[in-house]
């Protein structure tokens, strides 16, 4: 029996060990490339031959005029926002599974998946034909029937750019990410709704008092690993929907990183910024790990 079950652990082993290598390959490998941050480093040059440059790439990115406190305010107004926006797609999640018919609950999943699909090309496509100034099918809308006295610059309106981002954002992927709670609301015991039948309580509160605490610990997990990518933006949203007039409000941590090693080509100050990124999320990652697994009991570490 034991020998049986050795050698079924030995082919469980076997069999995740391609997956470890690719993990280890594209994920752990180019952190070597974070020897750039530290020399002066010239496309071309061998980084053994590029001249040290310690920490002066870390002493620019914390100087005055650096664009870092605009980044990173940036980045954490909108990864908060996106927090918060999180229990959404639980709610969403809840609400599809209580749709009777079969046909038309598939419909609404499938529906409200599809945009996380769409090219964020395509998604800028949508929006600046409804939200242009010129043209826009909304502002046209809106001066018609005398709303507004003249069009609405949306896609460049800096105060508004951390709450339209948001919900591109949430219009993107809320229906994908409710896939995941559909699936963790399957697994919960039937018998626990049944129990709650007998007691008299109806569909709101079967759903609060037994489907969302079965899904708290889904919810956990999740908001854990959105809290470990706070820093980490969705820089093709951000690249397309980035112009003159939002720059200020909109350029992250990650556009600043494509900005200065990219588009300026100073590759060691761009790896320093993307550096200072990681290390900051990590150490974010395992304080949040700490309060929620003393809060409680659930974490990922």
């Amino acid at each position: 029996m034991n020998q049986t079950r050795r050698k079924t652990d030995w082919l469980l082993w076997a069999m995740t060990l391609p997956f470890f290598l690719l993990v280890l390959l594209f994920s752990y490998v180019p952190l070597a490339g974070w020897s750039m941050a530290f020399v002066k480093y010239i496309p071309g040059l061998s980084i053994f031959k590029s001249e040290f440059a310690g920490l002066d790439y870390f002493r620019q990115l914390f100087s005055l005029g650096s664009e870092l406190p605009k980044a990173i305010t940036n980045t954490l107004a909108l990864g908060f926002l996106g927090i918060l926006a999180s229990p959404l797609s639980m709610i969403l999640a809840i609400l599809i599974t209580e749709v009777g018919r079969s046909r038309l609950r598939r419909f609404i999943q499938v529906a409200l998946s599809l945009p996380n699909f769409i090219s964020f090309i395509i998604v800028y496509a949508i929006f600046f034909t409804f939200f242009s100034v010129d043209g826009g099918i909304v502002n046209q809308l809106l001066l018609k029937l005398h709303l507004v006295s003249e069009p609405t610059n949306l896609l460049g309106n800096e105060g508004a750019t951390w709450l339209f981002q948001t919900l591109v954002i949430i219009w993107k992927t809320i229906g994908w990410s409710a896939i995941i709670y559909i699936g963790a609301i399957t697994s919960i015991d039937m018998e626990l709704y049944d129990a709650a039948s007998v007691d008299g309580a109806g569909r709101f509160k079967k759903a609060l008092h037994v489907t969302i605490p079965g899904l708290l610990p889904t919810f956990t997990v999740l908001l854990l690993l959105s809290i470990g990518n706070l820093l980490s933006s969705n820089f093709e949203q951000i690249f397309v929907f980035h112009n003159a007039l939002n720059h200020d409000r909109i350029v992250t941590l990650d556009y600043y990183s494509y900005q200065a090693g990219l588009v300026n080509f100073d590759f060691s100050l761009g790896t320093a910024i993307g550096v200072f990124k990681s290390v900051t999320s990590l150490i974010i990652l395992f304080a949040a790990n700490g309060i929620i697994k003393r809060i409680s009991g659930n974490s990922i570490i």
